[in-house]
């Protein structure tokens, strides 16, 4: 069953999304109706082992994190920003009876051990942060992934420019250019084990490693 540790008081510059219901139909719409299919193309793409010691940051309305937690057949740690969308996430999981802890925090200090997690997913939301804020929170997915652990990141990969309906609702909060992303994770400590395209819209991943 869920369960959430609330953690209070962390500095958070980057955007914090209020509307769950909103955001669950705008991932519908964004996918086409293929959100099942999309979410475990992304656990694919993480390599996900049974018994991995999971964390989703900026898990959002927990639905990634609930896939991941069966998936492995263990508890997933999901983190996010905002209380609204942590409600339903925790509705979520009840009804779903999976097991998953999620946390109100943010993605520069998180509020777990050093070497907690085997993985770390960060899904679409390094566009929401400052730069400097992007380089906090690698070093904190660093901090927390265990040797030989695993970090995906999946996020867009161009600017939004003149476009219009869904995608543009996705895209007005931002980018991370594919060379940036690499940059940025391997200053923060990882080693690129693959990148490329997802093959939906224009959005990228990164697969890294703690070097």
């Amino acid at each position: 069953m869920a369960s959430s540790a609330h953690q209070a008081g962390a500095a958070n510059p980057g955007l914090v999304l209020r509307r769950p219901h909103r955001y669950d139909f705008t991932v519908w719409l964004f996918t086409r109706g293929g959100e099942r299919g999309f979410r475990e193309k992304i656990l694919d793409l993480a390599k996900l082992k049974p018994g991995e010691r999971v964390l989703d940051v900026g898990c959002g309305t927990g639905t990634l994190a609930i896939a991941a937690s069966k998936r492995v057949g263990a508890e997933v740690h999901g983190l996010d920003a905002s209380v609204e969308m942590l409600a339903r996430a925790e509705s979520k999981a009840r009804r779903d009876r999976a097991k998953v802890a999620f946390t109100e925090g943010a993605a520069q200090t998180l509020p777990y051990a050093d070497g907690q997690f085997d993985v770390v997913l960060a899904t679409l939301m390094l566009h929401h942060l400052p730069r400097k804020d992007r380089e906090l929170c690698a070093r904190e997915m660093r901090r927390v992934l265990a040797p030989g652990g695993r970090l995906l990141v999946v996020d867009f990969a161009i600017a939004a420019q003149g476009q219009k309906g869904v995608l543009a609702h996705f895209h007005r909060h931002g980018h991370v250019k594919p060379e940036a992303l690499t940059e940025l994770l391997s200053n923060a400590g990882f080693s690129i084990a693959e990148s490329g395209p997802v093959g939906v819209s224009d959005l990228h991943f990164v697969l890294a490693t703690p070097s």
